[in-house]
């Protein structure tokens, strides 16, 4: 990262974290040139990365100001309070038919579960393909069954050293996605008839699995900033025989929540007293904004106890279905499964993922995507508090490409699905991410689209949803 580029990136925590609230002055660029001992050159182009991102605002012959947002003033949703005893999952019909919305060319897809291509080095990737195609083994897709390729299992463990987790390539096991690595975790640790324990909201591929699985689900409370309340889960870990828990401890779907280090580290302890294995979905880590990286939970597990899953869908290649799970005890279970059911990832993607991190592209394209979803998250932000009916509440995530949306009461929120489906916007309805059909009033918008379509399902979405408020009150 360059110095300018380091310089935009302190500031730009000082306005995240309120040291410099809207409308105050930044500190001059012979302040700031003083304060950092940089240039005077490089403060100006500092500053004219944080303008061109929408942060800072020049007055003339006045200075630099931290731009008002007209989302400042909009509250955060309320902490949940779903149902305390286990229950039978039974949400697929719902969730079905939301993402086959999703699929039409037509649709403005704010309920889409990925970003948009553009966002995504495919050009680089193809190339990557193409490289690792002509240097491979014929041979190579016996020696790269479960648990993966070697060179792929090391280049994704530099990366957790990098980030100051020590996990060595054998501890990994490759899986097609995020999400057959945490349907093989949950496997590995539960049978039929058993309870998790999940978020909620959470994530509804948990609540399909969930039910694929014929376990049953307890829903544990969670604060649209710090998680899960633990307080609540050992509450539900006294009360039922909990099996596992499934968690998102970084910039959790829909809500967006990131979990305190201080937390992560006392989930694990709490867990580990009732010898629970943890489930942790990491898929989004990597989609944070600022200079400091999200630490895992899995840094705390010093009994093998965690079985933390990531995917490269998210962020790179989701048309590459390329996930990991670091399962710990757990590892030989399953490997095992893993064999038993799909024997090994697409052995080409894994070689051009390889090939790909063996640069230092994927790192410069994060920084990228990582600045283009802060300024999306701030335009929808934005669009929200101008376009939304008074009384909206919505999350702020500290990354990633989701918002919790959570209208005055009365808004159904199925109702506004399909009246948004005529108007070719899709959206994620609150109920499908509740075991028990929970949130009805609630919303997940994905705002990593383009901008233009963005800023206009935002806009069909306020004029439906002033349309439903009117006719309830």
């Amino acid at each position: 990262m360059k110095r300018y580029e380091k310089l935009a990136e302190s500031l730009a925590e000082m306005i995240r974290a309120g040291v410099l609230l809207p409308g105050e002055k930044a500190p001059s660029v012979r302040q700031a040139s003083a304060q950092y001992g940089v240039s005077p050159a490089t403060v100006f182009k500092a500053y004219y990365l944080l303008e061109s991102r929408g942060m800072i605002r020049a007055r003339e012959r006045s200075g630099y100001y931290v731009s008002q947002s007209a989302a400042s003033g909009m509250p955060a949703p309320e902490a949940s309070a779903p149902p305390a005893d286990a229950t039978e999952v039974t949400v697929n019909d719902m969730i079905f038919s939301v993402l086959d919305s999703t699929q039409r060319t037509d649709m403005i897809a704010l309920g889409a579960a990925f970003p948009s291509t553009h966002l995504f080095p495919l050009r680089k990737l193809a190339q990557s393909l193409s490289r690792a195609n002509r240097h491979a083994d014929p041979a190579s897709g016996g020696t790269n069954l479960s648990p993966g390729n070697e060179a792929l299992r090391r280049a994704i463990a530099r990366r957790y050293l990098g980030g100051g987790l020590s996990v060595a390539a054998e501890d990994i096991v490759v899986t097609n996605g995020g999400l057959e690595a945490l349907t093989l975790s949950l496997q590995a640790v539960t049978t039929p008839g058993d309870v998790v324990a999940i978020e909620s909201p959470g994530f509804y591929a948990a609540l399909q699995i969930i039910q694929m699985l014929n376990l049953r689900a307890v829903e544990i409370p969670m604060d649209p900033e710090r998680g899960m309340d633990l307080q609540a889960l050992e509450q539900a870990l006294r009360r039922e025989s909990v099996s596992a828990c499934w968690c998102m401890t970084n910039l959790q779907n829909p809500v967006g929540a990131t979990m305190p280090d201080a937390n992560k580290a006392a989930l694990v302890e709490l867990l580990g007293r009732y010898r629970v294995p943890l489930i942790e979905d990491d898929v989004y880590g990597e989609l944070y904004f600022g200079a400091a990286a999200l630490q895992a939970a899995k840094s705390f597990d010093a009994q093998g106890m965690v079985l933390h899953c990531g995917s490269f869908s998210k962020a790179l290649a989701p048309g590459y279905r390329i996930g990991w799970a670091i399962p710990g005890r757990f590892f030989e279970a399953v490997r095992r499964a893993k064999l038993m059911t799909t024997l090994s990832a697409c052995v080409p993607t894994q070689l051009a993922l390889a090939d790909y991190l063996d640069t230092a592209a994927y790192d410069r394209h994060l920084r990228s995507l990582r600045h283009q979803l802060e300024d999306l998250q701030a335009l929808a932000l934005n669009a929200i508090a101008e376009q939304f009916p008074s009384g909206t509440r919505v999350s702020r995530p500290r990354g990633g490409y989701f918002l919790w949306v959570e209208f005055p009461g009365s808004l159904d929120a199925m109702k506004l699905y399909s009246l948004a489906l005529q108007h070719n916007v899709s959206i994620a309805p609150g109920p499908m991410f509740s075991a028990a059909g929970d949130y009805g009033h609630c919303i997940r918008l994905n705002y990593a689209q383009p901008s233009s379509e963005l800023l206009e399902g935002i806009r069909v979405l306020g004029q439906l949803s002033h349309t439903l408020l009117s006719k309830t009150a």
